[in-house]
């Protein structure tokens, strides 16, 4: 079992910058995805960003290209997403999930999720 556990969120006014953290923690399998999904108010949830440690790949919905960075932290079991020029479109609950069933970058299947937390871009 893989817990993930998301940190960072919060309010920032248009333009602002915000990094969310996402801590895994349990049983690690050497090739895993993880990705991180937002739900807007009204909204589907989406997969917005996704890395996959083993080969350092990493993907980015077109809404965010050039706005958000996904990594992996110093402590290779933390990933961050920085978040920079944000868009009141941008708010929403963020996911930080992960697959080992299927570990590439993917948005339509994953065995474990975090809680979410929320993001809220607005003057």
């Amino acid at each position: 079992q893989l817990q993930l556990v998301e940190s960072g969120g919060g309010l920032v006014q248009p333009g602002g910058s915000l990094t969310l953290s996402c801590e895994a923690t349990g049983f690690i399998s050497p090739q895993y995805v993880i990705t991180w999904f937002r739900r807007a108010p009204g909204k589907e949830r989406e997969g917005v960003s996704c890395i996959t440690p083993y080969d350092g790949f990493v993907q980015y919905e077109d809404s965010v290209k050039g706005r958000f960075t996904i990594s992996r932290g110093n402590a290779e079991n933390t990933f961050y997403l920085q978040m920079d020029d944000l868009k009141p479109e941008d708010t929403g609950v963020y996911y930080c999930a992960s697959s080992t069933s299927r570990p590439w970058c993917q948005y339509y299947s994953m065995d474990f999720w975090g809680k979410g937390l929320l993001v809220t871009v607005s003057a």
